[in-house]
């Protein structure tokens, strides 16, 4: 018999080093009474993300933070998707300029990649996996993933979220994800209908 997932005042382990992710899916989560934590809490190191998707990553990750915590674990991969440039930066998204690469270098070498692309052409997706595991050899990992459509500036705006928000254009509302307020890109991103997916398959076991 499978066991149950977690619920309120369980301990939840969100595995993930990235502070905007973990800021994210800790404030989305915290209202259904789970008592989320970071895997840092535990000193869990990095998992080695050797997966050639989104969702085998996210696997990779949620099994590594059950394994050093013996707990329940939630991961998620996500990144950004430019169909002009053949899917990437993809899996990629997070170290696009190289190992270590921070937020402005990533946007910077994006940009360069689509100097000559216009604007017409610039479309891309956030995609996000999400993967939870009751414990580390959980045979049945509850998966679940999201997409948000949307197109490439030519140059970046705002200050909030992460990442590639300066630079993704949200359609029908002539801003970037980086203008919006929490709680509508929440609502609105990959991250947010992943995540309420999940919430679906966790309260139908």
């Amino acid at each position: 018999m499978i066991e149950s997932v977690p619920g309120p005042g369980h301990v939840l382990v969100l595995a993930s080093g990235n502070a905007g992710k973990l800021r994210e899916l800790g404030a989305m989560l915290a209202p259904l009474g789970w008592k989320v934590a970071p895997q840092s809490d535990w000193d869990v190191p990095e998992a080695v993300e050797d997966g050639l998707s989104f969702i085998e990553n996210a696997l990779i990750k949620a099994r590594n933070a059950s394994m050093h915590t013996g707990l329940p674990a939630l991961a998620d991969d996500s990144g950004l998707v430019v169909d002009a440039l053949r899917g990437e930066p993809g899996i990629f998204s997070a170290r696009y300029a190289g190992k270590g690469a921070g937020d402005e270098a990533n946007n910077r070498k994006l940009l360069r990649e689509l100097e000559a692309v216009p604007e017409s052409r610039r479309s891309a997706h956030f995609y996000c996996a999400m993967a939870l595991v009751r414990h580390e050899k959980d045979p049945a990992p509850l998966l679940a993933t999201g997409a948000w459509k949307g197109v490439i500036a030519l140059s970046p705006s705002g200050s909030g979220g992460f990442g590639y928000d300066p630079l993704f254009r949200v359609p029908g509302m002539n801003c970037t994800s980086a203008q919006l307020q929490p709680d509508e890109k929440n609502r609105l991103s990959h991250r947010g209908k992943a995540l309420a997916r999940m919430k679906e398959l966790m309260a139908s076991i």
